[in-house]
């Protein structure tokens, strides 16, 4: 199977969950496991949180895009923004890192994106945006394994 979307919307926390929503629904045809399904979900409320948190400071005019490419049973997808930019991408990878400590963050999430995934990657401009590809691979759910 082979399909491919993009989605665009305005950086409001609310669209977080259309974000969520929206790619569940793109990957269901390969038929995830809900572990997979719960992985993916937090992968993308993830990145989404980032642009619209760290990226765009909550500005609310500003677009998160989606896209996304289903090529046999993996997804790869890329969340970007225009945002301010990562300054240091490397620090911002590590756990708890986060350029918001005054909103009790926890962190930017990029380890948890990271262990979810087969592969990440995070290329930041400052003033430019910022662009999270990540890659994950589906096991569809067997007959067997429906009926346990």
């Amino acid at each position: 199977m082979n399909n491919e979307m993009t989605l665009s919307f305005v950086a409001i926390e609310e669209n977080e969950a259309l974000a969520r929503m929206a790619m569940t629904c793109f990957i269901t045809p390969l038929d995830p496991t809900i572990e997979e399904i719960s992985e993916f979900k937090t992968i993308v409320s993830e990145a989404v949180t980032n642009a619209i948190i760290h990226g765009y400071e909550l500005d609310g005019k500003s677009l998160v895009t989606l896209h996304a490419t289903i090529q046999d049973n993996k997804v790869t997808m890329t969340v970007s923004d225009e945002g301010m930019g990562i300054f240091d991408v490397e620090q911002a990878m590590e756990p708890m890192f986060t350029t918001r400590p005054f909103m009790e963050r926890s962190g930017m999430g990029f380890t948890i994106m990271e262990s979810f995934s087969d592969s990440l990657s995070v290329e930041s401009v400052i003033g430019s945006g910022t662009v999270v590809k990540f890659e994950k691979t589906f096991s569809p759910v067997t007959e067997v394994s429906r009926m346990r």
